[in-house]
């Protein structure tokens, strides 16, 4: 069972990909993510899975989980773990078409993380129609909120990993080819500001203003950064009438650090800007925090694997830890052997140049096959 005579190619894969491409699927629209998660049920099916859907909550999608057929069915095997939402709202296509030029293709959640999903599911497929079995049964997990920090689906993620040897998570490969085997913690908050309304006409100085509060608080949380511990605010939601002082301000915050300790003294920090003292009150509340993943002899032996594999296909795997959580710190933190970033490469993810480079799809398909056929 050589991985290399599975008849791998970036065309056909592309043409398969496309469907995926053009349904969109932001996270906070659960019925746009369902919508996605059948067409992966029906690619997973159709390799003979035992296919679960998995209801959401909290206001999200739900998964999918599907077993292949194997003999071993449910002894510890390999888990792929991958989300099929995406941060590009409904109507994405009409400003970022799919599209191809040249090596590129592009559209909403090509890079992250659908390609990298496909690829997977193509080499699941060329395995089956060969006739082969990998040697150690084969899981798949997508779920529907790691956008926004995984935070109806982590317990879920978790559990299964626990039931596994090995996590591949497909996310984009890194800049320079490369994949990850660390990652940083990410710690979110959300922000909120209460202030006093008046009507900005004739009674302003009666007003005490939650815009003006936050705006001046955002400013503090950025000063807050440092080569150590980063901090950003990234979403801010306020006022609905320009003639009235404002009452609400409400925001969410994103802090992220290399070491445990350093986001555990940023957290500290944050919480610690919660002011009741004034006029207008500032609350800031945790949410939800992805632990750093440190790799350890499990996923740096998983590694030198996956570095043989890509090195036998033609192409130098580097590898590292990385900014930009994953639903790999869960799984890595846990002690699982886990490989992120082993996905498409491409550029430009999370914004309206989103694209993959086409002859790369065949490439990591490639070594997703080389994965499932040679671990053990």
């Amino acid at each position: 069972m050589n991985f290399q005579d599975l008849p791998f190619d970036s065309a056909a894969i592309l043409a398969g990909l496309k469907p995926w491409v053009l349904c969109e699927s932001p996270t906070y629209d659960p019925s746009a993510v369902n919508r996605m998660m059948d067409l992966a049920a029906y690619e997973l099916a159709a390799l003979g899975a035992e296919i679960e859907r998995i209801p959401g909550r909290m206001g999200f999608g739900g998964s999918l989980r599907a077993r292949l057929p194997h003999k071993d069915r449910g002894k510890p095997g390999i888990l792929l773990s991958g989300h099929l939402d995406t941060v590009h709202p409904v109507g994405t296509l009409a400003t970022l078409p799919f599209r191809v030029e040249g090596n590129k293709a592009y559209g909403p959640g090509i890079q992250d993380m659908k390609g990298g999903n496909y690829v997977c599911l193509e080499a699941l497929r060329q395995i089956v129609k060969a006739g082969w079995e990998t040697p150690l049964p084969v899981t798949v997990l997508f779920t529907p909120d790691e956008e926004v920090g995984t935070p109806s689906t982590r317990d879920l993620i978790e559990m299964e990993a626990r039931r596994n040897k090995y996590v591949l998570v497909p996310e984009p490969a890194k800049p320079d080819g490369g994949c990850v085997t660390g990652r940083y913690a990410i710690a979110r908050f959300n922000l909120r500001s209460v202030g006093r309304p008046s009507h900005a006409g004739w009674a302003l100085k009666d007003g005490r203003s939650a815009i003006a509060l936050m705006a001046k608080k955002l400013l503090e949380v950025e000063a807050m950064t440092t080569e150590d511990c980063t901090f950003s605010v990234g979403v801010i939601h306020a006022g609905q009438w320009v003639n009235c002082v404002s009452s609400e301000c409400v925001g969410e915050a994103l802090s992220m650090a290399k070491r445990q300790a350093d986001l555990d003294k940023g957290v500290e920090a944050m919480l610690a800007l919660s002011d009741d003292s004034g006029d207008v009150v500032f609350e800031v509340t945790r949410g939800v925090t992805r632990p750093v993943w440190e790799p350890d002899a499990g996923t740096m032996a998983l590694y030198e694997i996956t570095r043989t594999i890509a090195g036998e296909i033609g192409f130098d795997l580097p590898h590292g830890s990385a900014g930009g959580g994953s639903d790999g710190n869960f799984t890595g933190a846990l002690g699982i052997p886990t490989i992120d970033s082993i996905g498409v490469r491409g550029a430009g993810l999370h914004t309206l140049n989103e694209h993959i480079e086409i002859d790369s799809l065949a490439e990591r398909a490639k070594l997703a096959a080389g994965l499932f056929l040679r671990l053990t």
